[in-house]
């Protein structure tokens, strides 16, 4: 009886760049096609308005402390001790893919913020408010990336790998919702982000060859 055949590392690759890269654009294309037009999400005020009308003072505190663990006031000496500690290890591979990563998912959320100059909302007046552009979120890019890359560093070690993207992915999400129950973003905002950054740092991986 003829064996599964087990896919060779091209075509790894091709399923990896495929999954990871062109879905989550097209879809990012789809959202930021409607921000560019001028259009409402029919669900993004709904979902703003339903955790509004839920806030508490204890909620309100849990989302200040995860919207400023998210922000870049945290996340940038934690991404350059990483940096480091990569380049002392001497490994050239690693340490360009987690500044590529890392740091040009930063650069493109600049860059994608100025093209789209999409205005925050204003539902109501925050209690963390912003004056930047909205779209897409900052918070949720960086936050994507860095859980996203330290995942495809941690691929060879099975445990660290699950606890990164548990722990990370829970991070992420909770990140993601503070930006929206702050009023500061819109939840296309933030899905905007989570496909960018995680198409980004994909092709970086598949560029570089880490599987």
């Amino acid at each position: 009886m003829t064996g599964i055949p087990v896919p060779s590392s091209s075509h790894k690759r091709l399923i990896l760049l495929f999954a990871g890269v062109l879905v989550p654009l097209f879809a990012f294309g789809l959202l930021a096609e409607e921000v560019f037009d001028k259009e409402i999400f029919s669900f993004d005020q709904p979902i703003l308005l339903f955790l509004h009308a839920h806030s508490t003072q204890r909620l309100d505190q849990l989302m200040v402390w995860s919207s400023r663990a998210g922000s870049a006031l945290m996340l940038v000496p934690l991404t350059v001790i990483i940096a480091a500690l990569l380049y002392r290890q001497a490994d050239r591979k690693r340490t360009a893919f987690w500044v590529l990563a890392v740091g040009g998912a930063a650069l493109l959320n600049l860059l994608a913020k100025l093209s789209f100059a999409r205005a925050r909302p204003t539902l109501w007046v925050s209690i963390l408010p912003e004056t930047t552009f909205s779209f897409p979120s900052g918070h949720a890019m960086a936050t994507m990336a860095l859980v996203t890359a330290s995942a495809y560093l941690m691929r060879h070690r099975v445990n660290a790998r699950a606890t990164i993207i548990g722990f990370g992915g829970v991070f992420v999400v909770l990140v993601g919702i503070s930006r929206v129950y702050l009023g500061v973003h819109y939840p296309s905002d933030i899905l905007a982000g989570w496909l960018a950054s995680f198409a980004w740092v994909t092709g970086a991986a598949v560029a570089l060859k880490l599987r």
